[in-house]
């Protein structure tokens, strides 16, 4: 079992580079914070509008197929399940609807206006292709409203997760930083320590590779021992695993001491006294053209995608 490969969540790719590495992480930042917050108030068209352009962005920038494979299959058959579960799941309204015709329907024949029957015959109408329950067979039932909140927890698990693994996966953990010390530039005047944020930031991207390989170990060490959980019985089992979990830590704090004595070896004492210099962002043209296609994007989103 490699994690490394089989779960690379937060890793960069840096073969081949596509057309997202190369936009600048500024911009990159503002299309993950518009797919994140663009969701709020939406209808169900643009929930499911977003999960579309995840997919599209991910086929046309031409990201190895090896490499998004295993992360977009196992997150769409996550949120497939959900969709299926919350979809058959209880409503909880609780709520008896009652026909919009009265009882009596000799009312609605009686000789009136004009204007009463055409009234009468569109209530009628509306009551014969309105159904709250859209499918009930045995005890599957879905409502309107189950569905509703099926494809809204499907396509935000799937949203939130692949966006911020897409934009790790195509901006390099020093780019994300200039970025970030970038934007924040304007909180420098309230006197936050800005370079230290990024700088922390950036040992934290680092630090994932360093927590999956430990992990990894450990489960590689636990399987090679072929442990008889059967016979060790609930309370011995629990020992192992707490065991386990104090080694990773003591050997997730090792690490971090050997990257502080690298940085120290390295005459590094602060950001302000040993400055590190990111990258040189400058907005090209192929940013001015994501920055309009996100202008373009909102604007999508105001006309279309606001819930009624």
């Amino acid at each position: 079992m490699d994690l490394l490969r089989s779960l690379p969540l937060g890793l960069y790719l840096e073969q081949p580079q596509t057309w997202l590495h190369k936009i600048d992480p500024r911009v990159k930042f503002a299309w993950l914070m518009s797919f994140l917050t663009s969701y709020s108030f939406a209808n169900i068209f643009w929930r499911v509008l977003l999960v579309a352009l995840l997919i599209i962005a991910t086929l046309v920038a031409r990201i190895p197929r090896r490499v998004w494979r295993q992360q977009m299959g196992w997150l769409l058959m996550l949120s497939f399940f959900v969709l299926a579960i919350a979809a058959i799941s209880p409503d909880g309204l609780g709520v008896n609807h009652q026909p919009r015709l009265p009882a009596n329907e000799q009312i609605l024949t009686q000789p009136s206006t004009s204007n009463t029957s055409n009234v009468a015959k569109e209530l009628a109408a509306n009551q014969k292709e309105y159904s709250y329950v859209l499918f009930h067979k045995g005890p599957v039932k879905v409502t309107r409203h189950s569905l509703d909140l099926a494809v809204r927890l499907s396509t935000i698990l799937f949203t939130v997760i692949y966006s911020t693994n897409l934009y790790l996966l195509t901006t390099a953990p020093e780019e994300i930083t200039s970025g970030m010390e970038s934007l924040m530039q304007p909180l420098r005047k309230l006197k936050l320590p800005v370079t230290e944020i990024t700088l922390t930031l950036t040992l934290s991207l680092r630090f994932i590779p360093l927590v999956l390989e430990e992990v990894q170990n450990l489960f590689r060490s636990v399987m090679t021992r072929a442990i008889n959980w059967k016979k060790l019985g609930l309370k011995g089992a629990v020992k192992v695993w707490i065991t386990i979990a104090e080694r990773l830590l003591e050997n997730l704090l090792l690490r971090a001491e050997q990257m502080a004595n690298a940085m120290m070896v390295r005459g590094f004492t602060s950001p302000n006294e040993h400055r590190v210099q990111w990258q040189d962002l400058k907005l090209r043209a192929w940013d001015w053209l994501a920055i309009a296609t996100l202008i373009l994007f909102w604007g999508v989103r105001l006309i279309i995608g606001t819930e009624v």
